[in-house]
């Protein structure tokens, strides 16, 4: 193949890195030709040449010798018309765009196969782990039972600040923020959405199946307490905020991102810092684990040049499993075991727990543990947003096989 000649959509944390790492790759036979930013007067901490950088979209979309797009910007509706122009004038493009992409993927997936044009993102999902194209190549949709894990460096680096090293929430948020793991504004990671775009993208390679994001139970960390942190270091166990896709019978699969209380006995209890790591089980082959960095410039950077080496060699996703005729449907008809701190008995008495194992009440920590379904977690979600209230799943999927 020819050499690989990249524009360049965003140059922040992330783009820079792409910029360093694309230098460093010789083998990878690719230089970015343009670099389209937002602000051509903006800082940067790495130099290039000036005539590299365009504010004009068209001078990368326009120009011939641009042979492949890669996609970084962090706007999603930016992010959407730089991808969805350069696949109709047939650019294959690499993003890491995982908002956009959790929220366009049918369309995206149509555009491809209209234009027979590549779109990779694997650095959407786990940042340096390749999950993505394992799960899109080696694990068959019939044999996997369950994706699960830990899909966010951010909040999983505040949690082990909490669990590892005693910080308070706030000042864990604040080491966060300071080290560039985390926004100004952490909403993002910390109340979950990011896992969810994340998962998204997972379930359509593990399963086939594209669920909208406003119909998954999202729910974060940022009302975490101390008596919920100490509640869990009584019963030995760690917090983790844990996304999930799991098959509840041969043909319905079901899938959330909470809070979950982790023992030591599982994988990703010790899945630590910025780390993610994706425990990927199957009928035939039992657990399988990956673990990597899932935050910061240069883990990104590397998973989007190993999609431009795959472009070098033609690779493509070829969303096999979507053409299945037996694909499972999706449930929220299951019940799941939560823990629960919450204001007072009045607020209590509105949840629709459908069984009650264990409660506690005292003057200023309340909690109750019990057996709720999933559907109904969806219906109160806004009263969830409570900050006196914080919950956290106990995993009930597949228990039986870790005897």
């Amino acid at each position: 193949m020819k050499k690989i000649k990249i524009g360049l959509f965003g140059f922040g944390t992330v783009g820079q890195g792409i910029y360093q790492v694309i230098r460093r790759a010789t083998n990878a036979h690719a230089s970015i030709e343009r670099i389209c930013v937002r602000n051509l007067s903006k800082q940067r901490e790495i130099q290039t040449d000036k005539s590299l950088l365009t504010d004009n979209p068209a001078d990368i979309l326009d120009d011939p010798n641009i042979n492949l797009i890669v996609e970084v910007v962090d706007d999603p509706e930016a992010s959407y018309r730089f991808v969805t122009e350069a696949i109709r004038r047939g650019i294959p493009v690499v993003s890491g765009s995982k908002a956009m992409i959790a929220r366009h993927l049918p369309e995206l997936i149509e555009l491809q196969r209209k234009h027979s044009t590549a779109l990779l993102y694997d650095a959407s999902s786990c940042g340096s782990i390749p999950v993505i194209r394992n799960l899109e190549e080696y694990y068959d949709n019939d044999l996997l039972l369950e994706v699960k894990g830990i899909l966010n460096g951010s909040s999983n680096y505040i949690l082990s600040r909490v669990f590892d090293h005693g910080e308070p929430y706030s000042d864990a948020l604040s080491r966060a923020q300071q080290l560039g793991f985390a926004e100004s504004d952490p909403s993002f990671d910390i109340e979950g959405f990011d896992s969810l775009y994340k998962l998204i993208i997972i379930t359509v390679h593990a399963l086939g199946v594209y669920i909208a994001p406003e119909n998954i139970f999202t729910y974060g960390i940022s009302s975490i307490s101390d008596a919920d942190i100490r509640y869990a270091r009584e019963k030995s166990m760690k917090i983790k905020l844990v996304a999930q896709v799991a098959k509840v019978s041969a043909d319905r699969f079901t899938m959330f991102v909470m809070p979950e209380f982790v023992t030591p006995s599982r994988y990703i209890y010790s899945v630590d810092d910025e780390y993610n790591g994706v425990v990927i089980r199957g009928e035939c082959y039992d657990r399988q684990f990956m673990f990597g960095k899932g935050a910061g410039s240069l883990p990104t950077a590397s998973s989007i040049l190993s999609d431009v080496m795959a472009r070098r060699h033609g690779y493509r996703y070829e969303y096999k499993k979507m053409d299945y005729v037996d694909r499972p449907e999706y449930t929220t008809d299951v019940t799941l075991k939560i823990y629960m701190r919450h204001p007072g008995q009045s607020f209590l008495k509105d949840i629709p727990f459908s069984r009650i194992t264990e409660q506690y009440t005292s003057d200023g920590y309340n909690y109750v543990i019990g057996e709720i379904s999933l559907s109904d977690l969806i219906g109160i979600r806004n009263r969830l947003s409570d900050p006196r209230i914080f919950i956290a799943n106990f995993p009930q999927f597949f228990l039986h096989l870790d005897d």
